[in-house]
């Protein structure tokens, strides 16, 4: 990994800790974060002790969306990504972002410490489980500043508190509270600010204590992809394929003779080198897993 400024890293007791770290400009959103989440993500998925991903905010603010610094000329000059990815338009950096974070092999929780707009409201849309402090506000601003939602919230959004109230949410760029969050669905859980880490983290080890990591990261491309899937019928030949691979793996089998023999279960599959052939099934633009 480079030496990150814009962000924090650490691995704790196998979760990867993704702190932004910009508290001066309360975690605001540019390209250098961009760039820095895009290289953690590939070391995350890269190294076998990591088994999930908590994200969260230094200071005040989770993250209070774009840099505005340059002005007028903010989204016509921090976010240019038309060169590095060879399209004809720009492309979003919070969607280069929020689809790597989909290509993730890893289970990812927030721990939204503070207030979340804009883009610091949409990224975590990418995440599988948000936890907020009673105290975050959230907001996508959008309409707000001349633009639109960004960071694939038109895909992510409507799946997570359904089409009206995206729409409500987008075209009043209104701000609201954690525990309108919470009512609306657009958070999983809601703690006190001293008790939100803690919380979370006790989360994600519930997540992977005597879990298989081959198994829970097929499950999580499993339930994003075929939740938006036509028919049952693309369902039935993912699963298919992926328990037929997992029924024969070591995994399998020390899964069920640790139920038998009353004991903890000792999973050897590894992500690096175990995921089955047929994975990924989903071809992405940007950042594949390996």
């Amino acid at each position: 990994m480079e030496e990150y400024k814009t962000i924090h890293f650490k691995e704790d007791d196998s979760i990867g800790l993704i702190t932004l770290n910009r508290p001066e400009k309360l975690n605001a959103f540019n390209s250098r974060m961009m760039a820095e989440m895009l290289d953690v993500f590939d070391h995350i998925d890269a190294e076998d002790s990591i088994k999930a991903v908590i994200i969260t905010g230094e200071g005040r603010a989770f993250c209070a969306g774009a840099d505005l610094s340059a002005g007028a000329e903010t989204f016509n000059s921090e976010f240019d990504t038309s060169a590095e990815y060879e399209a004809d338009f720009r492309r979003d950096s919070g969607g280069i972002l929020t689809l790597r974070m989909y290509n993730c092999l890893k289970p990812i929780l927030i721990a939204c410490n503070g207030d979340a707009v804009g883009i610091g409201a949409s990224l975590q849309l990418a995440a599988d489980i948000r936890v907020t402090s009673s105290s975050s506000r959230f907001g996508f601003v959008f309409a707000k500043r001349g633009i639109v939602p960004d960071a694939c919230s038109s895909w992510f959004l409507p799946r997570i508190v359904g089409i009206s109230k995206a729409l409500e949410l987008c075209f009043s760029g209104e701000l609201f509270s954690a525990k309108d969050a919470l009512k609306f669905g657009l958070v999983n859980y809601m703690f006190e600010p001293s008790e939100l880490m803690h919380e979370t983290k006790k989360l994600a080890q519930k997540l992977i204590s005597n879990t298989a990591p081959v198994s829970v990261a097929l499950t999580r491309h499993m339930i994003w992809d075929m939740s938006s899937a036509p028919s049952p019928e693309d369902a039935h030949i993912i699963d298919s394929k992926a328990i037929d691979s997992r029924g024969a793996s070591d995994d399998a089998e020390e899964g069920v003779m640790s139920f038998l023999e009353k004991r903890e279960a000792k999973y050897v599959n590894k992500i690096s080198t175990d995921m089955p052939a047929f994975f990924p099934w989903r071809k992405s633009k940007f950042n594949k897993p390996k």
